[in-house]
């Protein structure tokens, strides 16, 4: 007697056993685009009333990149990542996002952009924050709202991956 299968059993079967198919395919583009997205404040430990830096890193493998919070080009403004920060609490976010410090930039005329800005590798946005004067000491984690990441490849922009890093600061005695 002979098995019968199906044409979706069949096929999966093909695709599972076909040798040819490298692994980086099955990834999908987050997996292959994004070594790795951590925050981090700097520094680690502070007392009350101390000014830290929020770092949101985010590494990117090669052959893909990523934006800063703002173009320059208002053709360009939509393609930037943005972060939300929580409201005020025993940490108090203060001034702008600092975007990379290095960046590549060209023109995109058939989007009517006469500059657009990319990052690649290790890109780091930074934030200055304040811890509030009746904060206690100990560990206080921060976790951003939203960071609405975009990645590109040379020929492809993926859907916005929407994340929620986390960073802990260790707050000391007075």
């Amino acid at each position: 007697m002979r098995p019968i299968c199906g044409l979706v059993a069949c096929s999966v079967a093909v695709i599972a056993a076909a040798p040819g198919l490298p692994t980086e395919q099955k990834k999908d583009w987050y997996e292959r685009a994004v070594k790795k997205v951590e925050a981090t404040f700097e520094p680690a430990e502070a007392k009350p009333g101390e000014t830290v830096t929020l770092k949101l890193t985010v590494t990117l493998n090669d052959g893909f990149h990523t934006y800063p919070t703002k173009q320059p080009d208002k053709a360009a403004e939509a393609m930037v990542n943005t972060i939300k920060f929580p409201e005020a609490g025993v940490i108090e976010f203060v001034g702008d996002v600092a975007d990379p410090k290095e960046y590549k930039t060209k023109a995109e005329p058939e989007l009517g952009i006469k500059e657009l800005r990319t990052v690649e590798g290790k890109v780091v946005y930074e934030r200055k924050a304040v811890v509030s004067a009746s904060a206690q000491p100990g560990l206080v984690t921060v976790k951003l709202p939203q960071f609405s990441l975009n990645v590109c490849d040379a020929v492809n922009c993926f859907p916005a991956k929407k994340l929620t890093p986390e960073a802990t600061l260790k707050v000391l005695a007075k």
